[in-house]
């Protein structure tokens, strides 16, 4: 692992997660819609150096938050598994969402797809779902599995280890025309 240390990716995803959070002000059962890679956090060429360490350093900061705060945690998986995504069973079924049958692993899936399976109590693997909020740790590209309308959140962490990191919530749409209005006042 280049110039990476572990417990400095817990600390800085943590930070992060928490910043998002506060702006993005989940629901309890809403959903966390996270794509990492650990090669580009490790300064390496995504989907070259997939680490199990850095996945788990990474999970380590972001699981505690997710289970505290109730909301569900979905992970992307790289586009050898179609970018299909890890969830519990629990958050399948309450959003309706269709499983796919696929196991993710360090070279289809990535080592933060893989470690978030191996975690989970019930893990399934969906094929889309339409998050409330997302970070996305590398330029994974993570839009397709956000609800409309995203809204880009900036925070003080800016990367995790030497990934470029990207965060982003969401709202619902303004219909209307020009006499709609979007408050009581």
């Amino acid at each position: 692992m280049k110039n990476v240390v572990l417990d400095e990716l817990t600390a800085s995803v943590q930070t992060a997660l928490k910043e998002l959070l506060n702006v993005a002000e989940l629901k309890k059962g809403q959903i966390l819609m996270v794509g990492c890679s650990t090669s580009e956090v490790q300064g390496e060429k995504i989907g070259q150096s997939s680490s199990m360490e850095v996945a788990e350093a990474i999970l380590n900061g972001i699981l505690p938050i997710v289970e505290e705060n109730q909301i569900f945690l979905a992970v992307q998986g790289c586009e050898h598994i179609n970018r299909s995504l890890v969830v519990e069973e629990e958050c399948a079924e309450r959003y309706g969402l269709e499983t796919v049958t696929v196991v993710p692993h360090l070279k289809a899936g990535g080592g933060f797809a893989t470690a978030t399976y191996r975690r989970f109590k019930k893990p399934v693997m969906v094929e889309s779902i339409k998050a409330h909020a997302g970070m996305d740790i590398g330029d994974t590209f993570i839009g397709m599995h956000l609800k409309p309308v995203v809204v880009p959140v900036r925070t003080e962490v800016k990367q995790v280890g030497n990934a470029h990191l990207t965060m982003a919530r969401t709202r619902p749409r303004l219909v209307g025309g020009e006499r709609a209005k979007y408050t009581l006042n």
